[in-house]
């Protein structure tokens, strides 16, 4: 496949069953090149029909999927992981054309979408249960084991159209159950591929499925009594009502919804060391990550250092098309995202917060239909002001300086949001009362984006999740299994052959 243009706009499909499908929708959406305002492609809204049919295959598929030793079950994943190699530049060229982020930013993306299925691939240990001889008493052995339950469901936002993806469903169907994806509308070009490579890889048919669609598609999903759960990825409000349908149908929710993360910058933070780092956490991607750190609380006398340099840096980033050589800063996802990320930051100003860098009228002259922001530096932004409070999701930072480590923890807890949180010191001591005290899922130390690797729980509190067990790692594994105890005891005469048992 190769990047759409404007003679060769495609109409996506959906994948059923080893099949694609057209789906018997006949609403659609437009799926647009955010630097350049080009349409891509049309997206089909899925209708509750389409769901359904998903959801009957794959829960027909289930019954011998289940059955499929582990071991066998992760040979597809070798298999799959080894085309994502192969095809990593092509998906991050897809990513960035739909998307809108750095090519650099894409490839990081796709990495770490495949170092999930390199973690997937691990299942039989992963699936590993315990047990103890003589456990519940003299000769009475007890175990767990760990059981897929049935058909599973995603929904996934646009500021990672591949990678989020990989945060669900390779463990899903690795532990035996089978899986319906239903993507962004915004930018759901790549996952088409994805499902290309899918289709290679030779999963058996309805094991693994694809449904495009926005609202009427999600309460299908939520609704439909064959679902066992639900693994969601986007604001905070959604996710909320995620949560609450789907739990209110008896179904598994992990809801991962919106952020307000800080960077604490203490008097003795060594930012010639760590500058690109944090720059790196507020801009990278747009700010359109649930990691991105909005907030920045200068420490005391750190203040007017960490206010030059930042300033310094965010107005040399090179604004433009992601997929140009050397561009930093790429447009936004949408107009729609670019008027509401102006809007936020007017709001800031007319609260009274200084605008020391402003992006609102940024324009880059071989793209003037792109969705662009420049990088924008709010300072004394108060926690009165919206652009405090408020989810932002554009490359926009709000300076909020504090006398102490101690006010600034007390800053991070108040807030509804409890995604992440980071703090730049050489200081041992404030680092250790910083990780013990925050009240956040994911915690940086001389770090900005404190993204956990496959294998680690990707975290998150309060108001930024909704659930128990968190993507990747063992916590979705347990999501997406059901710990079965075991009580056995034999005696010595237990071995005889019984008529009518089998084999």
């Amino acid at each position: 496949m190769v990047s759409p243009t404007r003679s060769q706009v495609q109409t996506l499909r959906n994948y059923i069953g080893g099949q694609w499908v057209s789906p018997q929708a006949t609403e659609a959406q437009e799926v647009r090149n955010p630097a350049t305002d080009e349409l891509l492609a049309h997206v089909p809204l899925s209708s509750q029909a389409d769901v359904a049919a998903a959801v009957d295959v794959a829960a027909s598929a289930f019954l011998s999927w289940r059955a499929t030793p582990p071991q066998e079950r992760a040979r597809y994943f070798f298999k799959l992981r080894q085309l994502l190699e192969e095809h990593r530049e092509e998906l991050a060229r897809l990513i960035t054309t739909e998307m809108g982020k750095t090519l650099d930013d894409a490839r990081g993306e796709v990495q770490r979408g495949i170092e999930n299925v390199e973690t997937a691939c691990g299942i039989p240990s992963l699936m590993m249960g315990y047990g103890l001889e003589d456990g519940a008493a003299r000769g009475i052995d007890e175990e767990v084991i760990f059981q897929p339950l049935g058909v599973f469901a995603a929904i996934t936002p646009f500021n990672f159209p591949f990678m989020i993806s990989f945060w669900f469903w390779p463990y899903a169907v690795a532990c035996g159950n089978t899986f319906i994806l239903k993507p962004s509308e915004q930018d759901p070009i790549v996952q088409q591929r994805v499902f290309e490579l899918i289709e290679q890889v030779g999963f058996p048919a309805g094991v693994i499925n694809l449904v495009n669609g926005a609202k009427e598609a999600v309460n299908s999903l939520l609704d439909h009594p064959k679902i066992q759960g639900i693994s969601f990825v986007g604001s905070t409000k959604t996710a909320q009502y995620v949560y609450a349908h789907a739990s209110g149908n008896g179904k598994r929710v992990q809801a991962s919804g919106g952020a307000k993360n800080a960077i604490v910058v203490m008097p003795d933070a060594d930012l010639d060391m760590y500058l690109s780092t944090i720059m790196n956490s507020c801009f990278g991607a747009a700010g359109q990550r649930c990691l991105a750190n909005s907030l920045i609380m200068p420490v005391a006398g750190a203040h007017d250092q960490a206010r030059e340099r930042l300033t310094q840096a965010a107005a040399k980033l090179h604004l433009g098309n992601g997929l140009q050589k050397g561009v930093e800063l790429g447009p936004v996802v949408s107009a729609a995202a670019r008027d509401r990320i102006v809007a936020a930051i007017t709001s800031g100003v007319e609260e009274g917060a200084e605008a020391v860098l402003d992006g609102r009228n940024a324009r880059v002259p071989e793209y003037p239909h792109g969705y662009f922001v420049g990088p924008t530096i709010l300072d004394q932004v108060s926690p009165q002001m919206r652009v405090y409070r408020e989810e932002i999701f554009g490359p926009v930072i709000g300076m909020t300086p504090v006398s102490s480590l101690d006010e600034a923890i007390e800053l991070i807890n108040a807030k509804e949001y409890g995604n992440a949180a980071s703090i730049f010191t050489q200081n041992g001591f404030a680092a250790r009362k910083f990780r013990y005290r925050v009240q956040t899922g994911n915690i940086g130390i001389n770090v900005g984006v404190a993204a956990p690797m496959a294998y680690f729980p990707f975290s998150g509190a309060k108001s930024s999740f909704f659930g128990t067990l968190h993507p990747q790692g063992r916590d979705v594994v347990r999501f997406y299994t059901e710990s079965k105890v075991v009580i056995t005891r034999w005696t010595p005469g237990d071995s005889t052959p019984v008529v009518g048992v089998g084999r």
